[in-house]
């Protein structure tokens, strides 16, 4: 999607610190994994101003601070997704991130409620499942961060589609 024209520095910095938020989000399911490799604790670095950002939701709102992950659904959609002042560039990559943070939490959703239950906390499916959603989630945020940096479009099958039918021009 490279054919929309150039895209600026300002726009690319800013296309890849929505991303922040996804890599964020698939925090929790990398429990098994970097409890077994703790190496790869290096690869949440950029979810940790979010991080430190919730905590700080969390402590002023209280029980309210749970939902500090819908809170920024709700803020991004609403102020850069639905901006027409903001660039396209911008607003198709947090309509992404967003994307990818719904998928990842309606994911945890079915862990929580359908396989856990049914399968038990730990086990080597639940543990296999855990570790893709994971890294899928991961995979998926980095390559979307080097495609902005890069001043590229990220092109994640149906996503992609999803986030650019969202987005208006």
């Amino acid at each position: 999607m490279t054919w929309r024209g150039s895209v600026s520095i300002p726009d690319r910095i800013f296309g890849t610190l929505v991303y922040c938020f996804a890599i964020f989000d698939t925090m929790f399911f990398g429990s098994f994994l970097l409890q077994q490799f703790p190496v790869f604790n290096f690869l949440l670095i950029p979810a940790l101003p979010v991080g430190l950002t919730y905590s700080l939701l969390g402590t002023l709102l209280g029980p309210l601070g749970r939902f500090g992950s819908f809170l920024v659904f709700i803020l991004l959609f609403a102020l850069v997704v639905r901006n027409d002042r903001i660039s396209h560039f911008i607003r198709y990559n947090a309509m992404q991130s967003i994307l990818i943070g719904i998928l990842l939490a309606l994911a945890g959703i079915v862990m929580q409620y359908v396989l856990i239950p049914a399968l038990g906390r730990s086990g080597l499916l639940i543990e296999t499942l855990y570790n893709v959603l994971f890294l899928g989630g991961l995979g998926a945020s980095y390559f979307s961060i080097i495609q902005s940096a890069l001043g590229r479009y990220a092109e994640i099958p149906t996503i992609s589609e999803a986030a650019y039918a969202q987005v208006r021009w």
